[in-house]
């Protein structure tokens, strides 16, 4: 099968983790993918954000750069228009963005099996945190988008219950998690002998991998490793983020800085040495409607892991079975989650047992992902030629 992959991601960072995984695994299922996108995204740093979209952004009057966003879709469906007629894709599969109808205007015109990859509500998203000038062309251009696609797949139920809000029929909703690579992130035997390799042999290891903000609550973890006033607890926090510079002199200040690392940005390929050595992995408090790749990360390689109890976190992690899960809304659970699994290793053990057999029992992987992508495609193929 010939598909036409469409995005407009400049970051690189946790989305092209998905795009690449997701192109990966369908070409190893035998599949040709012809990628159509912003040729800067390929070139970057992993970590790089969207460089001059980013200047242009803080730049240009928000209506302007909503207009120039919309203007893009133009220059897209031109690239995607080219690629179609060059390779002759039997279908075409997009990862949504705001203001990006392109893909739904190829898919009407060349009658398409089209499936839209939905990782986040960008309307809601951007509202809320950005502004939005122009709101009824975009709100408009994610309907347009959510409902023209053949099939939305959303991250998350959560998501999904949003999409349909939104108009898309149900049964044209596949809920399909973010996943793993088991070559990336293998299960870890000897979690010793990660933490000798980071110079942390012998210590308990609370680790954290993504961006940090200040809302996830790390503070507390800080505070949690000075009240227990010992020197066994290390803390890892694995990437950038703007709460980075109060971490570090909360640290300092409370006399713990010893026992924390701040490993910064680390290539992909060297995250996995870090989460190997991690005993308890946390995932803090994160919005209601995200499938945060760090969880299947921490599974795959058998951690014991803290996490917020919210529905979208909850589709995946079972309360001690493959997690310790606390109230989101106490702003001392997640320490507290943490102190209860460093005092009692046996629930460490277990959970961490369960947390790697999940991958397994729900189908946790890009293969299988890829798979049922591949699955819906042939469906529609099967339509279309009747």
């Amino acid at each position: 099968m010939k598909i036409l992959y469409h995005h407009r991601i400049r970051s690189k960072d946790g989305q092209y983790v998905h795009l690449e995984e997701m192109i990966t695994a369908l070409r190893a299922l035998g599949h040709e993918v012809i990628l159509v996108g912003p040729k800067a995204t390929e070139k970057g740093e992993f970590g790089a954000d969207a460089g001059m979209v980013t200047i242009l952004k803080k730049l240009l009057p928000r209506a302007v750069y909503e207009i120039i966003e919309l203007a893009y879709s133009l220059i897209a469906y031109r690239s995607l228009k080219q690629a179609a007629l060059l390779h002759q894709p039997d279908v075409l599969y997009e990862r949504y963005n705001l203001f990006l109808p392109a893909g739904v205007w190829l898919q009407k015109k060349l009658r398409l099996p089209m499936l839209l990859e939905v990782n986040a509500p960008i309307f809601s998203e951007r509202s809320r945190y950005d502004g939005i000038k122009l709101k009824g062309l975009a709100q408009w251009s994610e309907r347009y988008a959510w409902c023209g696609a053949d099939y939305a797949l959303p991250v998350t139920q959560v998501l999904g219950e949003l999409v349909a809000s939104a108009g898309v029929a149900r049964h044209k909703i596949v809920v399909i998690p973010n996943g793993i690579n088991l070559d990336r992130f293998p299960l870890n035997n000897n979690r010793e002998a990660a933490k000798q390799k980071l110079g942390l042999a012998d210590k308990l290891v609370w680790g954290f991998t993504g961006f940090v903000r200040e809302w996830h609550g790390l503070d507390g973890v800080i505070d949690l490793l000075a009240r227990l006033d010992g020197k066994n607890e290390h803390l890892v926090i694995v990437g950038d983020g703007p709460h980075l510079t109060v971490l570090r002199e909360k640290a300092r200040r409370l006399g713990v800085d010893d026992q924390v690392t701040f490993a910064g940005i680390v290539a992909r390929d060297g995250v996995a040495d870090y989460v190997a050595a991690f005993d308890i992995a946390l995932q803090p408090a994160v919005v209601a409607y995200a499938s945060p790749l760090k969880i299947f990360e921490y599974l795959a390689m058998g951690c014991a892991i803290v996490a917020p109890a919210q529905p979208n976190i909850m589709e995946i992690l079972r309360a001690g079975e493959n997690a310790l899960l606390f109230d989101p809304k106490d702003q001392f659970g997640l320490a507290r989650a943490i102190e209860t699994l460093t005092r009692d290793e046996p629930l460490r053990a277990r959970i961490a047992q369960g947390a790697h057999a999940t991958i397994a029992t729900q189908g946790l992987t890009w293969k299988h992902n890829a798979e049922r992508v591949v699955e819906l495609f042939e469906s529609l193929r099967a339509l279309k030629n009747q």
